[in-house]
């Protein structure tokens, strides 16, 4: 019952273009489609339901994990139609489960709509590139697009290391080894550690989510590899701050120093609806230039914002005059763009100066055809 069941429900989530699929008792499956939730009309699931579900496709190894500890998350190939990034874990007793698609065809840089300058940070000799946003805001895709943007460019040595494993990268120019955690090594931090003794050009970090990962992330940066990671915070202003407060406070201008040096961008990104069904990101952009850096030493972080506003010509844009942008284009509805603001007041008084004008002219352009037809 529960492979029948699970191979259906995938069907669907494939053909309807779903990003997840939701089972948890008492619901029937519910998808998100172009960010929003939508049941299915199946029937309601019961707990023999899920379990079945859970144990058709869950590896032995995440069965067990899920037992001890309450949860656990894997990668999950549906033939060859599409790949899951899976969450399986305990609630009021019962199990649920998450099941993100990961699209089999990766997307390139343009196709995103990335800052142009991130094909040239990532083609440095070393440096930490960060690439941050809320859970679900595409920084995956990002990343592996990056990757696959050097695997086309350059002959590297490239070793990503994920949890789980999602896009699977062939070897084009390059050679991409990637290590799956609980698979193939025990920690973020153990693997990058490991990972330098393997000759690498390139090593990504799925998540910089403790201190022995930031500082192992940092040290490769500064030993000449290029080091991508990826933090849950919101602007690049808050990324720096957060990796900062993660150490005691004696070593923290240590590490302020370390990182003026080490990082070389911040990319944070949000997704939002689009006109017309789809969805599309925004970025903000922090190249780190030496006025940057000097900030970060000095702990004056609270000035990048306005750095990031005044360094358009090095490639840097905030996220902010991106939504606007992206208002403008016709790409976004008002409201998405105001919900997904850093600073909504201002982008409202923009995006209102904006209507104002279109109004004015719009009345202007009326009273003239008026003043024709007399």
């Amino acid at each position: 019952m529960g492979t029948i069941l699970i191979d259906k429900l995938l069907h669907t989530v494939v053909n309807r273009g779903a990003s997840d699929l939701h089972l948890t008792v008492g619901q029937p499956p519910v998808v998100r489609l172009h960010g929003r939730l939508k049941k299915l009309e199946t029937k309601v699931l019961e707990a023999d339901d899920t379990t079945a579900l859970m144990k058709s496709i869950a590896p032995e190894r995440c069965q067990q994990e899920l037992q001890e500890v309450g949860g656990s998350d894997f990668g999950f190939a549906f033939g060859d139609l599409a790949r899951f990034r899976v969450s399986i874990f305990k609630q009021r007793g019962h199990v649920a489960l998450v099941l993100r698609q990961i699209p089999l065809d990766l997307m390139s840089m343009n196709d995103l709509g990335t800052p142009p300058v991130l094909a040239d940070l990532v083609m440095r000799p070393r440096g930490l590139i960060l690439v941050t946003g809320p859970t679900g805001s595409g920084k995956t895709t990002t990343l592996a697009a990056a990757v696959d943007y050097l695997n086309e460019n350059v002959d590297h040595h490239i070793i990503t290391i994920e949890d789980p494993i999602e896009f699977y990268h062939s070897h084009k120019k390059s050679i991409v080894n990637q290590r799956e955690l609980g698979v193939d090594v025990p920690s973020f931090a153990e693997a990058i550690r490991r990972a330098l003794r393997q000759d690498p050009d390139v090593i990504l970090v799925g998540e910089l989510r403790d201190l022995d990962t930031i500082e192992a992330a940092i040290t490769a940066a500064e030993t000449g590899h290029i080091v991508f990671g990826t933090l849950h915070t919101t602007g690049a202003a808050g990324t720096i701050n957060r990796i900062i407060d993660v150490f005691p406070t004696n070593q923290q201008e240590q590490i302020r120093t370390q990182l003026s040096v080490a990082l070389i961008g911040v990319l944070s990104q949000t997704l939002l609806p689009k006109i017309g069904g789809g969805r599309v990101a925004a970025y903000e952009m922090l190249v780190i230039t030496s006025a940057i850096a000097n900030l970060i030493r000095e702990n004056k972080i609270f000035r990048i914002t306005s750095a990031i506003q005044t360094g358009q010509k090095e490639g840097m844009q905030l996220l902010d005059d991106h939504l606007f942008q992206l208002w403008k284009d016709g790409r976004v509805e008002k409201q998405e763009a105001l919900l997904k603001a850093n600073y909504v007041n201002d982008l409202a008084a923009r995006i209102a100066q904006v209507e104002r004008g279109l109004l004015e002219a719009e009345d202007e352009a009326r009273s003239r055809m008026d003043r024709a037809a007399k």
